[in-house]
C-alpha cells in the first residue's frame, strides 16, 4: 500500500483530535445485540475453566443469574475522574520501616469490628462508588473509636448531588470521601439505603432512580444533625503496594476502584486476572486484605456490594503487585473524626496516626 496508517493519521498528531481517535480505539462500543444479551455466558465459564494459566475458577452466580449485559453494566457506578477532582487531594506513601505480614485479614485484625465482615448487596443502582466508602468509614470508626455503626449510603447517594456524579448512575470515589469531610453521614438508622431488597424482587427494571435527598432521619427519635459521622480528610495512597498494605494495615480497609470486564461477571474463587471479554465499565469495592495462594501467587482480598450470591460468598481475590485491571492506581481514603461523638481521642491523635 502506498498510503500507510502513520501517513494517515500524521495530520491529526498535533491537534486535539489524536487523542480522542486514541481514547474511541481504546473502548470499543458494545452492540445493541450483545447489550441485551445475558452476561453470564458458557463460552466464558468454559473458556476459564480449562485455561490451566487462568488462577480462578468461574462459574453461573446465581446473583447475577437473570442479567443482561446491560443491566449488568449499570452496577459499575464509577465514572472517570474529572479535571480538578484531584486536585489538592494529598498522595499517602507510607515508608518501608517496618515488615508486614505475608497475609492479613482485616476480620481476624480487628475481630470486634462486625461491619468489616458484613457484605451488602447496592441493587440495580450504580452506587458502588458510595457503597466502598461508606463501608471502609464504619469500619475505620470501629478501628479508631471502637464505634460499632453502620453508616448510610443513601444519605452519601442522594444528598451529595452533582459534587459526587450522579447519583445511581454513577460517582466519584474521591468525592465521597470528600463529602464526610465537608458535610459528614449519617447513620444507616437514621436513612436506611432506599433498596431493602437488594432488589431481586420484580419490578425492579430498568433500574431504581437515584433516590430524593430528604435530610431527615426516619425514626422520629433521631436527629438528622446529631447522626452526622465525619471524616477528617480525604486522601489517595499512592498505587506502590507496600503503601497500600500499610495504609490497611495502619488504619483498616480502603475503597479501591478497577475496571470490570465481562469475564469478572463469573468469578467464583481464585485469585482474579482478567482472561476474556470486554471492558464493562469501572467498579468500586472494599480492599480488606492480602495474601498468596497455594499456587503461590499474591493477592488483594476484596468484598464486593453484590450480595453473597456472587463471588466466593460475596468476596473475591485479584492478582496483587501488577495493577490488575487498575486495581493499585485508584485507592482512596480518609480517617473517622471525633467530630460529634462522645469520645476522649480527638482528631490530631488520627492526623498523628498516618
Amino acid at each position: 500500500m502506498a498510503m500507510t496508517l502513520k501517513s494517515l493519521i500524521a495530520p491529526l498528531l498535533l491537534g486535539p483530535f489524536f487523542i480522542l481517535i486514541l481514547q474511541v480505539a481504546a473502548e470499543k462500543p458494545i452492540s445493541e445485540a450483545k447489550l441485551e444479551s445475558a452476561i453470564l455466558q458458557d463460552s466464558i465459564v468454559k473458556h476459564v475453566n480449562e485455561n490451566a494459566k487462568a488462577g480462578w475458577k468461574a462459574a453461573f452466580n446465581p446473583q447475577l443469574s437473570n442479567f443482561t449485559v446491560s443491566q449488568f453494566k449499570r452496577l459499575l457506578g464509577v465514572k472517570p475522574a474529572r479535571e480538578g477532582d484531584l486536585e489538592g487531594i494529598p498522595v499517602v506513601t507510607h515508608p518501608k520501616l517496618e515488615e508486614l505480614p505475608k497475609e492479613f485479614d482485616a476480620r481476624k485484625a480487628w475481630p470486634q469490628c462486625s461491619t468489616i465482615g458484613i457484605i451488602l448487596d447496592q441493587g440495580h443502582c450504580g452506587s458502588c462508588w458510595a457503597f466502598g466508602a461508606v463501608e471502609s468509614l464504619s469500619d475505620r470508626f470501629c478501628i479508631h473509636y471502637n464505634l460499632s455503626i453502620s453508616l448510610s449510603v443513601n444519605d452519601l447517594l442522594a444528598c451529595c448531588g452533582f459534587l459526587c456524579g450522579s447519583g445511581c448512575n454513577g460517582g466519584y470515589p474521591i468525592a465521597a470521601w470528600r463529602y464526610f469531610k465537608r458535610t459528614g453521614v449519617v447513620t444507616e438508622e437514621c436513612d436506611p439505603y432506599f433498596d431493602n431488597t437488594g432488589c431481586s424482587h420484580p419490578g425492579c427494571e430498568p433500574a431504581y432512580p437515584t433516590p430524593k435527598c430528604h435530610r431527615k432521619c426516619v425514626k422520629e427519635n433521631l436527629l438528622w444533625r446529631k447522626s452526622k459521622h465525619y471524616g477528617v480528610n480525604a486522601y489517595k495512597v499512592s498505587h506502590d503496594p507496600h503503601s497500600i498494605m500499610a495504609e490497611i494495615y495502619k488504619n483498616g480497609p480502603v475503597e479501591v476502584a478497577f475496571t470490570v470486564y465481562q469475564d469478572f461477571a463469573h468469578y467464583k474463587s481464585g485469585v482474579y486476572k482478567h482472561v476474556i471479554g470486554q471492558s464493562m465499565g469501572g467498579h468500586a469495592v472494599k480492599l480488606i486484605g492480602w495474601g498468596t495462594s497455594e499456587q503461590g501467587e499474591d493477592y488483594w482480598l476484596i468484598a464486593n456490594s453484590w450480595n453473597r450470591g456472587w463471588g466466593d460468598d460475596g468476596y473475591f481475590k485479584i492478582r496483587k503487585g501488577t495493577n490488575e485491571c487498575g486495581i493499585e492506581h485508584s485507592v482512596v481514603a480518609g480517617l473517622p473524626s471525633a467530630r460529634n461523638l462522645n469520645v476522649e481521642l480527638d482528631d490530631a491523635f488520627l492526623h498523628a496516626s498516618m
